[in-house]
């Protein structure tokens, strides 16, 4: 009989499997490899082909977090990834000091501890004199760093989201002052005289940059809005807030501004005009060595609030200040901080801006510059209303770090809308 087509002599069964197609015999134009390969028999259908198992893999090294005796074989959880953003992945278990940091500024705590110093060492005499000059060579040197490190391009052209800017401005030189004005009705049985002015004041200072810009960053809200907004704050605050502390404040007699018009102009605006007249040639040495500009504000705070509160101490002013007081003052706090993170929140949303925008404006808006707060307090009142003006400043700021840094993480995370 002819051989099959198939190859094979006889006709295939029709109830067998499928037939295998055998290899071709070997020929002339089959490689000797082909040749060596047996055909492949009929048979049931094959399954799944197990794949070659893979070599063994290197001994795993543990997770510095895992225990060293945690057997091999035990599912691992991968360690989780850094999320997106700037947001901190939580503490490690047992870092309590960690966990304080994070609520508690180092700044805060440093003017206490100055606080203290001055309530038990007041200087006197020449020591007096000898701090005064130094605060004032302080305050001046600071403004100066501040025109020095400020971009002047870059402000004008964060001013084209005029929007956002606007709303900003509004917050911090419009809405908080009318805070600080209806705090003025308060009895002096609730707050003191002195204290409700230290309100007011804080009401009309600019806004802060660091604080601001980090917690819009944590919050996943618009950096670059908020640099430009909290930068812009603080350079019209040099001029908005002498003109405003000297209308809102001689206007409701709760106190009198000894800083004349020279004074501000030689301590307050001349360093700083000075500084942007240089910023081109050196704005980029000072932005590159921020650590000049963040010593030289401590050490200008710190003095300040010493100086304020030897000459508190030696003329008696804060005799009346008792723990009711101060738990009274940051109660008032409070209340204005809720405030203005609700009416920034709200009004950022009925100003249609985008999530990311009203991050940046709840932050910007609602915040108060200790760093710029404390020298202006130092040139615009005397000695010992400054000491009493200061507490309402050092109250607010430490409320506003630790109650934004709940805030923004909750922002982060979508839970608030």
């Amino acid at each position: 009989m002819p051989d099959d087509p198939r190859g094979r002599g006889t006709r295939p069964d029709p109830a067998a499997s499928p037939p295998q197609h055998p290899s071709p015999p070997p020929g002339p134009s089959t490689r000797p490899d082909q040749a060596a390969s047996p055909p492949l028999q009929a048979g049931p259908p094959e399954g799944p082909r197990t794949p070659p198992s893979p070599p063994a893999d290197p001994p795993a090294v543990l997770p510095p977090d895992l225990p060293p005796d945690l057997p091999p074989h035990l599912p691992r959880e991968p360690l989780p990834e850094p999320p997106a953003g700037d947001v901190p992945l939580p503490a490690p278990r047992g870092t309590r000091w960690s966990r304080v940091r994070s609520w508690i500024d180092p700044l805060v705590v440093m003017i206490l501890a100055v606080l203290v110093l001055g309530l038990l060492v007041p200087a006197r005499g020449d020591a007096a004199t000898l701090v005064q000059g130094l605060e004032t060579t302080a305050i001046v040197l600071l403004f100066f760093l501040y025109g020095a490190r400020m971009p002047t391009r870059e402000v004008w052209d964060g001013l084209r989201t005029w929007r956002l800017q606007g709303s900003m401005l509004a917050a911090t030189y419009v809405v908080f002052p009318v805070l600080g004005l209806l705090v003025q009705l308060l009895p002096d049985s609730v707050l003191a005289p002195d204290l409700r002015t230290g309100l007011l004041f804080l009401s009309v200072l600019p806004s802060t940059v660091q604080s601001s810009v980090v917690f819009t960053s944590i919050a996943k809200g618009d950096v670059a809005a908020a640099i430009t907004g909290a930068t812009v704050s603080n350079v019209a605050g040099v001029v908005l807030t002498p003109l405003l502390a000297g209308l809102l404040i001689g206007g409701t007699g709760g106190g009198s501004l000894v800083g004349s018009v020279p004074q501000i102009l030689l301590q307050l605006l001349l360093p700083f005009a000075v500084g942007q007249v240089l910023q081109p040639w050196v704005g980029h040495w000072v932005r590159g060595h921020a650590n000049l500009t963040r010593i030289t504000d401590r050490t200008t705070i710190l003095l300040v609030a010493y100086a304020s509160v030897s000459e508190a101490e030696t003329s008696g002013a804060w005799d009346d200040v008792t723990l009711v007081v101060v738990l009274t003052l940051l109660a008032v706090c409070a209340l204005m901080l809720a405030a203005m993170l609700a009416l920034t929140w709200t009004g950022g949303g009925r100003l249609g801006l985008g999530r990311p925008q009203r991050i940046a404006l709840l932050m910007c808006g609602s915040k108060k510059s200790l760093a710029t707060g404390l020298p202006m307090a130092s040139v615009l009142f005397a000695p010992a209303v400054a000491a009493s003006v200061a507490l309402p400043v050092i109250a607010f700021h430490q409320l506003q770090l630790a109650t934004c840094a709940v805030l923004a993480r909750r922002l982060a995370h979508g839970d608030v809308e």
